[in-house]
């Protein structure tokens, strides 16, 4: 599929390319959005000498960086491959595997990104963020020698997405959205379809009767684990694919590829059905493959189930679910585990009414993400650790990513409770130079340290990442004793804080239809 993406990409740009006038647009008029990159030379020399070939427009010039970025990425690919047959280290191995699948999720955000240049910019720009994050989460999965081998395909990479970035702000001066969300609106996005809603705002759990599969251990299902069931799905469908799983504990890893698309996985409630796995870092395996619950697939829903990983906090990176599907849900789930519990990898995500737990950089990644109505607990950390609700990853200021906490509850543990005194807890630290997280409107407990937010390396990233508070309550809410960061800032006008609304950090304000499933669009 990959492969035919590309050819079809290729004929189109090269047929573009032929008809085009010969006269090249200036590097003057693209000065000031690449001075919006994080590196304006490189910005610069990129688009040079993309203007020595026959470009008629803004747009076709960010068709041309996008096609030579398809080009790139498969390079990698091909390079990631090579550089694992000569090597005999598993943990770097796997490594160059991940960077092989985050590749191939980019190449087809790379085709739809070309494809929706002028159509919807703000699909574009979700999409090519994600494409800079997957470069991005390949490069920090290697060390030493193999990460060198890599290094010069994997920086050119990036530079073309943070140059492709910059460039959507000529093809479109503005992202302005013209709703108007200054009023709550309890809906759901409009990606979210009225037999989905009905699912989605079902008080009792959806069982055997609406389901497309169900999955049961005692065999009274078709299948006895989740990813048979997954497996068995049909691929890259436009309908919803209800997978119910029955009530009990299911000892395994799920993974849903980029064609399980709009596939929802439901159970009997998030204390009753638990999907559990232990993989970890300590032991082996990559922070990005330690999930016990993957999903790539786009309009993937997760409602009514638990996702543990169990490996404890003394094994350090072990993910419990990891999405980097774009319009996805999660719906009362429970996600358990400690350091790394939530990796919000990439694109457009929501999750409602659910309980979050875990230690270090708990909810960490960068997507745009928005958290309404969840729990988010922290638990007691080993003597030496520290608690960080967010550790949000975002790498460029064009991109349109960021964490959103909304009406929530940021709450201790019952082990954390009575020693919250001792271990400093935090709402997050900055993973990535341009981190960007709002906790808004939610309740902030007395365990959470009077500074707010941590520093993740020194002065790293203080001057540039953008951490904002917003109308919270609670005893740990007060802004008096708050870091002092060039980037920190308590919003006290509503206007300000809509950037991080359902409306406008998912896009939803675009495309948000009444469904009557309770859901702010606005504040």
């Amino acid at each position: 599929m990959g492969k035919l993406i590309l050819l079809t990409l290729i004929l189109s740009l090269s047929t573009l390319l032929s008809i085009a006038n010969t006269n090249p647009l200036p590097l003057s008029l693209f000065i000031q959005p690449c001075n919006t990159s994080p590196n304006p030379n490189t910005c610069l020399s990129i688009l040079s000498t993309h203007l020595t070939q026959t470009t008629p427009t803004a747009a076709d010039l960010l068709r041309s960086i996008i096609h030579k970025s398809i080009l790139r990425a498969s390079a990698a690919s091909e390079a990631a491959t090579d550089v694992s047959r000569r090597i005999n280290e598993p943990r770097q191995q796997a490594a160059l595997a991940d960077c092989s699948f985050l590749m191939d999720l980019s190449l087809d955000r790379l085709a739809a990104a070309s494809s929706a240049v002028e159509t919807s910019v703000t699909d574009a720009r979700t999409w090519l963020s994600a494409v800079l994050a997957n470069h991005v989460t390949c490069m920090d999965g290697l060390d030493g020698p193999v990460r060198a081998a890599m290094e010069a395909h994997l920086e050119s990479l990036m530079a073309l997405a943070s140059t492709s970035l910059a460039l959507l702000n000529t093809v479109s001066p503005s992202d302005v959205l013209n709703d108007d969300v200054s009023k709550p609106v309890l809906r759901l996005p409009s990606w979210v379809t009225s037999a989905d809603r009905k699912l989605l705002e079902a008080k009792a759990a959806v069982n055997a009767a609406n389901a497309n599969v169900v999955v049961a251990k005692d065999g009274s299902g078709k299948y006895t684990t989740v990813q048979q069931a997954v497996d068995a799905a049909p691929d890259n469908i436009n309908y919803r694919y209800v997978i119910y799983v029955k009530k009990g504990v299911y000892k395994e890893t799920v993974r849903l590829g980029k064609t399980k698309k709009n596939i929802m996985i439901t159970g009997d409630g998030m204390d009753a059905t638990i999907i559990t796995g232990s993989l970890n870092f300590i032991d082996g395996t990559t922070t990005f493959e330690s999930a016990t619950l993957a999903a790539a697939g786009d309009g993937f829903i997760a409602q009514d189930i638990q996702i543990q990983n169990t490996a404890g906090p003394q094994k350090h990176q072990a993910v419990a679910l990891r999405l980097s599907a774009d319009l996805s849900v999660i719906n009362r789930c429970k996600l358990d585990a400690f350091q790394d519990t939530l990796y919000a990898h990439t694109l457009r995500q929501f999750y409602r009414d659910s309980y979050v737990t875990g230690t270090v950089d708990f909810i960490f990644g960068d997507a745009a993400v928005v958290f309404q109505n969840c729990q988010l607990v922290a638990r007691k950390p080993m003597s030496n650790q520290q608690n960080l609700v967010t550790a949000q990853g975002r790498t460029d200021p064009n991109s349109n990513t960021g964490t959103s906490i909304q009406k929530c509850q940021v709450i201790a543990s019952a082990d954390l409770a009575p020693v919250k005194g001792s271990i400093p807890s935090y709402l997050g630290r900055p993973w990535k130079e341009y981190s960007r997280t709002m906790v808004m409107q939610s309740y902030i407990g007395d365990h959470v340290s009077a500074a707010g937010w941590a520093p993740w390396d020194g002065t790293f990233a203080l001057n540039t990442l953008d951490y904002e508070e917003y109308a919270n309550n609670g005893p740990g809410s007060g802004t008096a004793g708050r870091v002092k960061w060039k980037g920190y800032k308590v919003v006290t006008s509503a206007g300000d804080a809509q950037k991080f609304t359902v409306a406008q950090l998912i896009q939803g304000g675009s495309w948000l239809k009444s469904t009557g499933v309770t859901y702010t669009e606005g504040l």
